[in-house]
């Protein structure tokens, strides 16, 4: 079924979430596989499946006999606790600029991506420094079909894009990054209040559900002094 998502990936996502806002803490013990059960409704078997997603992302470690230990610091940028808060739990304060969130149509990024409809929300954003300066530039596109047809019209659930992706179940499981670096053009230094050919990341990235269908594509410009990619081949290992 288009849009599907498995009941591990929904687990595993609430979990995340809940470690890299430091509700279980670095080197605390998760619940047991009977309370996680109970909590979410879930068999045995889903809880495991949930557990290995978060090994895979370096969240837990599992041992026999002990249970699932947190082993996430805090440290890693990770793109999907957002850049604002994860920067911000280093020690820099950032500011979100919305720059567009409007229902655009776009054909040849249709084509590009395989699928029919060329609607979508376009989400542009720069974070900020204190002094204005900007740090990352991103233009994000989602498919404006289903439960996010009208993305643009209502807009963001809390003012945050992952947290609207997730209520309308749309839950990214992999994820295909191409990574250069390129000189700020015109148009990019002076959204960003930096000078034209200073050297930023660009990162177009393109996130699937389980079933394949596309979440979001998005492309992003990203100080090199502030950002650090970690990438991690499989299922569910982009950050």
């Amino acid at each position: 079924m288009p849009g599907q998502v498995h009941k591990h990936h929904r687990v595993a996502h609430v979990l995340a979430e809940e470690i890299r806002t430091g509700v279980h803490a670095d080197g605390s013990k998760l619940p047991g596989e009977h309370a996680l059960r109970q909590r979410f409704g879930v068999s045995r078997t889903t809880v495991r499946q949930a557990l290995g997603l978060l090994g895979e992302q370096g969240l837990i470690e599992t041992h026999a006999g002990i249970g699932s230990i947190v082993t996430f610091d805090g440290t890693p940028l990770d793109q999907q606790l957002g850049w604002t808060r994860a920067l911000a739990a280093q020690g820099t304060e950032l500011t979100t600029e919305t720059l567009r969130l409007a229902r655009i149509t776009d054909d040849e990024l249709a084509g590009e991506l395989g699928l029919e409809c060329g609607e979508f929300t376009a989400l542009d954003r720069v974070r900020r420094l204190a002094d204005g300066q900007g740090v990352s530039l991103e233009f994000s596109r989602v498919p404006a079909v289903g439960a996010l047809a009208d993305l643009a019209e209502r807009g963001l659930d809390g003012g945050s894009l992952s947290r609207t992706l997730t209520a309308a179940g749309r839950v990214a499981d992999s994820g295909d990054a191409h990574i250069a670096v390129v000189g700020l053009d015109a148009g990019d230094a002076d959204r960003l209040h930096r000078s034209p050919g200073e050297s930023f990341l660009r990162v177009a990235q393109v996130f699937r559900a389980a079933d394949g269908s596309v979440v979001e594509q998005v492309t992003s410009l990203l100080d090199p002094a502030r950002f650090q990619l970690h990438v991690r081949t499989g299922r569910g290992g982009h950050q």
